[in-house]
Formats: structure tokens, sequence, C-alpha cells
């Protein structure tokens, strides 16, 4: 895995403020870039689409007729995320969440906006899952989106609100937040499936024994399933919460839609719990092929070592130097000898054989 949650909240660990600071003492992640702010401005006519090199650029766009979308991804400079925070009126709560990463998704209302907490998940292919968390403040006439780094999954979103004539264009601010989550929230789809065609080529190794790292790849892949299932679940008591508050930043008509990305959060849920239930199953079975494995190379041990018992012991009994043993001067001493053990041999072969340890295991 690239980056699963289990790695950032090792990040987390290192640069969380110390113990004691006041409220609000801000800690930027290590790895984070410096923001990159993009300004989406639009209404029903009219469609503006901005590279911001300062937050004061900003200031003249909130008061405007349009609703404006400020996407900002990158965390890695803490003046231009206070410089936000003063244009955008964010607690300093808020911010400090927003910028020690990872939180827990939940959303948290404020005087003035609406906060929400998600997680952006991207990759998939081989058991690799970067999960990246996607802050929103949510307000009247505009969405201010924060992500850890570069890049995201919401082109379809910029795509809709430049070419128009859709609701997305003529709604307000809580239909561009749904419109986000839902995004988000679709493209955990891919990325689950991606992980079961990886549990289905685990299964083949399972059973075919062909690979030495298939412990290794199990035990990676529960962990990912436990990070995915970790990001998903507390998002569908977050939404739930939304979809509950009759006053809050989402509207009754919005409402209905943020219902159904709930179904769909649920939807992948279920996904996640069936796949780690498959994944603990094959955990099983692979321990059992490994045991049965084991069980099938003691027995030829134990098979080999029981034949050579009581040859081991004619051929020690017979080749001690005694003088007086009458059997070494027998003419027929030594083929009687290699007779018995012949015998020996057969009989304890029939027995086995009788006991059914030749048969493989199926």
């Amino acid at each position: 895995m690239s980056r699963t949650e289990d790695a950032a909240e090792r990040d987390m660990h290192k640069n969380r403020p110390v113990v004691g600071a006041a409220p609000g003492t801000l800690v930027l992640p290590e790895d984070s870039p410096a923001p990159r702010i993009h300004l989406y401005a639009y209404n029903e006519t009219s469609f503006v689409d901005r590279r911001i090199e300062s937050p004061a650029e900003i200031a003249d766009w909130i008061d405007s007729d349009k609703i404006i979308w400020i996407d900002v991804q990158g965390l890695g400079d803490e003046k231009v995320l206070l410089e936000l925070a003063e244009i955008f009126k964010l607690h300093p709560l808020a911010l400090e969440d927003i910028v020690h990463v990872p939180q827990r998704p939940k959303a948290q209302a404020y005087e003035e906006h609406q906060l929400l907490f998600t997680r952006m998940l991207t990759g998939g292919a081989d058991g690799e899952v970067d999960v990246e968390q996607v802050s929103f403040v949510i307000a009247d006439n505009y969405v201010v989106s924060f992500q850890e780094r570069h890049g995201d999954v919401l082109d379809g979103v910029r795509k809709r609100l430049e070419t128009g004539n859709n609701k997305l264009r003529t709604s307000g601010s809580d239909y561009l937040a749904y419109a986000l989550v839902d995004t988000l929230v679709d493209a955990y789809v891919p990325v689950i499936e991606a992980l079961g065609d990886c549990i289905a080529d685990l299964e083949d190794e399972v059973f075919e024994g062909n690979s030495d790292n298939t412990l290794h790849a199990l035990n990676e892949l529960r962990s990912t399933l436990l990070s995915l299932r970790r990001s998903i679940w507390p998002l569908r008591d977050a939404l739930n919460q939304l979809i509950r508050v009759e006053h809050g930043a989402f509207g009754a008509d919005v409402r209905v839609y943020l219902r159904d990305v709930y179904d769909h959060c649920v939807n992948a849920s279920d996904m996640i719990e069936a796949y780690r239930e498959l994944s603990t199953g094959l955990m099983n079975s692979y321990l059992s092929v490994v045991s049965n494995r084991m069980n099938e190379v003691m027995k030829v041990l134990t098979v080999m070592s029981t034949i050579f018992i009581p040859l081991t012991f004619l051929s020690g009994l017979y080749g001690m130097n005694f003088v007086w043993m009458p059997e070494r001067d027998w003419k027929w001493s030594y083929p009687i000898l290699l007779g018995a053990m012949v015998m020996i041999v057969a009989g304890l072969l029939y027995f086995f054989k009788r006991r059914g340890w030749f048969r493989a295991n199926t």
C-alpha cells in the first residue's frame, strides 16, 4: 500500500501539538505540499475558473451574486491557511481539525458554516489504496474544500460546472457540497471492487501454493480493508446526522439527495464487510492448507522413521562385537536376517496402507 490511514495516523502522532498546547495550535503535516488554490464561481448564466495566487483575491468573490467553490489542495503553508481562515471566519478549532490529519469522518456545525470531514480513496490495483482526508466548509454561498495533497477525483464536478444547463449550475452551495461528497463516495466502489479482484487472485495463490508472499499479501489486504472500514463507517454517521438536521446547511430538497449518498455509503461499507469476511476465511484456508502440507510432510517422515526403527534395531543388535553370538556362525544367518528385514518393511507398509496413510488428503 502506498499511503493508508494507518500510515497517516503515525504521521499525525509525530506532528500533533505538544501536551498542554493552546486550542487551535497548528502543526502542519511534514509531507504536505504548498497549497494550490483554485476558484470556481458560477450562477445559471456564467462560470469562472481561476487560479488563485493569494488568498486576498478571494475576498471580492464572497459577496458576489455567484456560488463559489474554493478548492485548496495541499496543507503545507501555515500563513496561507491562516489567511483563508480569516477570510472565511473559520473557528480556530475548525482549522486545527482541518490541518491535523487524519480526523475521524464527522460533521460539525459552527455559527456561520458547516464543517464536514470525509475520505477520498484512490488506487486499488494490487491492493494499493491511497486514503486522503478531504474537509469541506459549507456556508450560504460558498464551499471551501481542503485536501492533504494535489490531485483528486472531482473532475466530474468541474466538468458539470463548466458545461452548464444542469441542476448544479442552478442550485445553491448545499447542492454543490452534495455533488462533491457524492463524487467522493462514488469513487469508493471501483477501489473496493479492485480489492475484490485482489482477493480472487489471492484465493488462487492460496490453493495453488505458488507464491511465498501469500501470507504477507493477505495481511496487507486485511490491513487495507480495516483502514477503509474506519474511513467509511463514520462517514455514514456524519451523513445521517446532516440528513436529520432540518435547519442546517443543507436544505430539505438537498437532504433528499444526501439520503442517496448515505445509501451508497452503506453499500460501500457492506462491500467492505463482505470482503473482510472473505479475507478472514481466506486466511483460515491458507493456514489450513499450510497445516495439511505440514501433516503430509510429517506423515512421510513418520512412515520412514517407523520402517527404519526395527531395521536399525536388528542391524545394531547384530553389529555388536560379542564373542558368544551363535547366530554369527550359522550358514544362513545373513540371508535370514535380510529376509526378516524385508518382511518387516512389507508388513509395515501393508499396515500403513490398511490404516489409509497413503491416501492423499482432499
